[in-house]
């Protein structure tokens, strides 16, 4: 499972009202990727107010993966503090060269993440969106030592061969190893649904993850406060389901650099 793909075949607009000049002269793109932020964050906050459900109890995680690091800064800089990245030697060199905003910015890794890049991303990021193997979870435990990483598991729930994750039948028996794992702290669950051009079509997987969640939280008798759902095409669907991290891309930083990037 990619859950850092986005999930929108649709892809938004960079357009956003023109402003201040950045230092390397994109004005356009620049106040487009502020002013882009700030409606997805005010798009988030509505969703969560229809529902009843307080703002703050859902973090915006905006996707940066192959996007450059003056991007991160412009999004930081309207109010960003939570990024997603995909390709861990990428995340590497982003957190390098943003060193300036360490204690501030929290990465996510939000790809699948082979074992062998695992001492690149374990310790050095908030939170692991997509374990779906009780050898990656040993590794990033291996790797973070004491501090501890915190995990989510992985579920797969359309049933999308091209995907990771575990199937719903799996989950329980993963999940309860990983809890067991030493350094590793499982904190929830994260899916990515099939793609679909109507949000209300992706609904019941977000249903069934938060269902999922509440059987697992009840038999392993541990919080698991996180549920990772929803994208630029279906957030606010999955708010209404109890989604606590949505992960935007498109809909903030616009169209990705194409090309190949680090893995």
């Amino acid at each position: 499972m990619s859950p850092g793909e986005d999930g929108d075949a649709r892809r938004t607009s960079p357009g956003g009202r023109s402003g201040e000049a950045p230092p390397d002269g994109g004005a356009a793109r620049s106040s487009g990727i502020a002013d882009r932020y700030r409606e997805v964050r005010a798009r988030v906050d509505a969703a969560c107010e229809r529902v009843g459900r307080n703002p703050t109890d859902v973090t915006l995680v905006a996707v940066s993966k192959t996007h450059p690091a003056q991007a991160v800064r412009e999004a930081f800089a309207a109010g960003a503090r939570d990024f997603g990245e995909n390709y861990a030697q990428e995340l590497a060199a982003k957190r390098t060269e943003l060193a300036d905003l360490a204690g501030q910015a929290r990465w996510h890794y939000i790809g699948r993440l082979q074992r062998n890049k695992a001492k690149l991303v374990a310790g050095h990021v908030a939170l692991v969106h997509a374990v779906d193997s009780v050898d990656l979870a040993v590794e990033l435990g291996k790797r973070a030592g004491a501090a501890g990483q915190a995990v989510l598991l992985a579920v797969n729930l359309g049933g999308e061969d091209t995907k990771g994750g575990v199937t719903e039948t799996a989950a329980r028996e993963l999940a309860r190893a990983i809890a067991k794992t030493d350094n590793v702290r499982l904190e929830g669950l994260m899916t990515l649904p099939p793609p679909s051009d109507d949000p209300a079509a992706v609904r019941p997987i977000f249903d069934a993850l938060a269902a999922l969640r509440d059987r697992l939280r009840d038999d392993l008798g541990i919080p698991l406060p996180v549920l990772s759902m929803g994208m630029s095409s279906d957030f606010e669907v999955a708010i209404a389901a109890g989604s606590t991290h949505v992960r935007i891309g498109t809909a903030i930083f616009g169209e990705r650099t194409v090309g190949p990037v680090p893995g």
